[in-house]
């Protein structure tokens, strides 16, 4: 009878300990919120006693639209920073003179995933001078508030992703970034345009004003496609629709941009080849 009581005990025992090890064995490992995206740059936003990171999808900056992925950390302790509000500051020196460009701040003061998403539109490449982003902070977990500026390096791509032009009803210079499609494949592809109006030097505003007119050409096959919608603001500046590309090879992007009836401009495209 003991020796039954005892291998009943050294069963239970043996049985609670190997439950306890598979549970700690299934806890899953801290999701990190910056997997698969490129570390651009980090320093501290003096004054805001925070640790400034900027990560991004791609590896290199290009003229256009550049998303970016900021993530705050306590510059003693290392956490986490998951409330603040976050401004940027494009600049571009060129000597004798100074101008901003297009970008949007963080939609939101709470961090998505950790991180606080945000974006600029690079209007030119470092070959006409000198980019810098300035990243201010208020930190809400001590009120306090500080900026990091950093130096960019922006390049021109193979195929350009921004356009500009003036416009024929207001004389007004709008400027034109590719989004979407960014990994094109046969049939449809969503297609993304953020258009901003320059209003100063330092003032960029996004446009909702105008209408685009989508039609993809494939001039060396001499056709076109079918199912395309055109792209329609939906907010910030943005515009979605569709682009159907019915085969691989170059496509161009004709673009007609519409001010009501008013003609803006109609002799913009982009290329595409996959």
């Amino acid at each position: 009878m003991r020796k039954h009581l005892i291998y009943f005990l050294f069963v239970v025992i043996t049985t609670t300990v190997l439950l306890i090890s598979c549970g700690k064995d299934e806890v899953p490992e801290p999701e990190n919120p910056t997997a698969g995206l490129t570390k651009l740059t980090e320093g501290y936003a003096a004054g805001a006693a925070a640790k400034v990171q900027v990560y991004m999808k791609e590896s290199t900056i290009t003229t256009g639209y550049t998303k970016l992925y900021i993530q705050l950390l306590d510059s003693v302790t290392g956490n986490r920073i998951e409330e603040a509000h976050i401004q940027l500051t494009p600049m571009m020196d060129m000597g004798a003179m100074t101008h901003s460009s297009p970008y949007e701040n963080p939609a939101s003061e709470e961090a998505i995933n950790h991180l606080f998403p945000c974006s600029v539109t690079f209007i030119m490449s470092s070959m006409g001078g000198t980019w810098t982003l300035k990243v201010s902070v208020h930190n809400y977990s001590n009120n306090k508030e500080g900026a990091f500026t950093f130096p960019l390096t922006v390049t021109e791509p193979a195929k350009s992703k921004q356009k500009s032009f003036t416009a024929q009803h207001n004389g007004a210079k709008y400027f034109i970034s590719l989004i979407e499609p960014s990994k094109p494949k046969v049939g449809i592809n969503d297609m993304e345009l953020a258009i901003y109006k320059k209003a100063s030097m330092m003032s960029w505003p996004a446009d909702s004003s105008l209408s685009v007119i989508l039609t993809p050409e494939m001039p060396t096959m001499g056709h076109g496609s079918p199912n395309n919608v055109n792209p329609v603001h939906t907010g910030n500046g943005h515009y979605k629709g569709k682009v159907n590309f019915t085969m691989t090879g170059y496509w161009k992007l004709n673009l007609d941009f519409m001010s009501g009836t008013a003609i803006a401009d109609t002799t913009q495209f982009f290329d595409v080849e996959f």
